[in-house]
C-alpha cells in the first residue's frame, strides 16, 4: 500500500492497515528506524497485554533486548 507524508510530515495509514492493527484516533505508534527501514508498531491494549507480566522473571533492559530481537526475526 502506498501513502504519502503531507507538509507537516505527517502520513495517512490506510483503513484497512488501522482495522487490522486496531488503530483508532489518538492510539500511540512506536517508530523505529531499521536501517533502510521504518517500523510503525502501534501500542495498542491488545499490545500491552500480551506484554502483561512479561518483566516479573527477568530484568527489564533483558526483556526489551529480547523483544526486539524477536521482532527483528518476524521481518
Amino acid at each position: 500500500m502506498e501513502t504519502h507524508a503531507n507538509a507537516k510530515g505527517q502520513i495517512v495509514l490506510p483503513s484497512l492497515l488501522r482495522r487490522k492493527y486496531g488503530i483508532k484516533a489518538g492510539t500511540k505508534i512506536m517508530a523505529y528506524d531499521e536501517g533502510e527501514r521504518i517500523i510503525l508498531k502501534p501500542v495498542t491494549g491488545q499490545h500491552l497485554k500480551k506484554l502483561q507480566g512479561a518483566l516479573k522473571k527477568q530484568g527489564a533492559l533483558k526483556a526489551l533486548r529480547q523483544g526486539r530481537a524477536e521482532d527483528r526475526e518476524r521481518e
